[in-house]
């Protein structure tokens, strides 16, 4: 069993998958040991949709064709503005090391479209669990909160028992297309989806592990004596 370091240290987004199935008793396991995640007054807002086979292609289906047609997202989130600044920096800096890993030139229109394409098909995972929360409880940002909490907890979880994850909020930039064939009712908001499955140790982008910044740069510490 993996320490609870290991899991950290060593959990990194997987993109490319195993075909394998994996056993709902497995997915049962780790969404459990996420349900652990702290919540506000212990209001336990979340809710998982566990996808898989049929329905699960069907939503890849219609998020790419959606897409290709130039339907705009309909995520049910604010994006917000653009990142700018040290946040853009970051984000070049993972595309370049994913753009890298995967040897797509950024001349290369072909594979970098390809690879967007793969986003709105989950990359292939052989599972989606699309994370929602009660609508009674939209407009405040608690419920969202606690929602990124437990989806940390899921990843992690899943990392502990040898499965792979990717957040991936592409896989639900069309709500209404995984509203219909996974069946998630109107007092739902969609907030999010993991895309989850054994790693594919073979895909190059598996190998990629993110920068982060140190403590030093994200902590302040107030009233310690050295």
């Amino acid at each position: 069993m993996k320490t609870y370091d290991d899991v950290v240290n060593g959990r990194r987004s997987i993109r490319g998958f195993k075909p394998d199935p994996v056993p709902r008793a497995l997915i049962e396991e780790v969404l459990a040991l996420a349900m652990r995640s702290p919540s506000s007054l212990n209001t336990q807002p979340w809710n998982f949709t566990v996808v898989t086979g049929e329905p699960l292609d069907r939503i890849r289906q219609g998020n790419t064709e959606r897409n290709l047609a130039g339907v705009p997202h309909s995520r049910e989130f604010r994006l917000g503005e653009e990142y700018g600044g040290i946040h853009r920096e970051r984000q070049i800096e993972i595309a370049k090391q994913l753009f890298g890993a995967m040897d797509i030139a950024r001349e290369d229109k072909a594979k970098r479209h390809d690879w967007v394409l793969r986003g709105f098909r989950q990359f292939d995972a052989p599972v989606s669990i699309v994370i929602t929360y009660d609508r009674v409880l939209l407009g405040s940002d608690i419920a969202p909160f606690d929602c990124g909490a437990v989806t940390t907890a899921l990843v992690n979880a899943a990392w502990s028992r040898g499965l792979g994850c990717v957040i991936n909020s592409q896989g639900i930039m069309q709500s209404p297309v995984v509203r219909e064939h996974a069946g998630i009712p109107d007092d739902q908001v969609i907030q999010t989806c993991v895309a989850m499955g054994w790693p594919d140790d073979s895909f190059p982008a598996n190998g990629v592990v993110s920068r982060r910044k140190p403590v030093s740069e994200a902590a302040r510490f107030v009233g310690f004596v050295d």
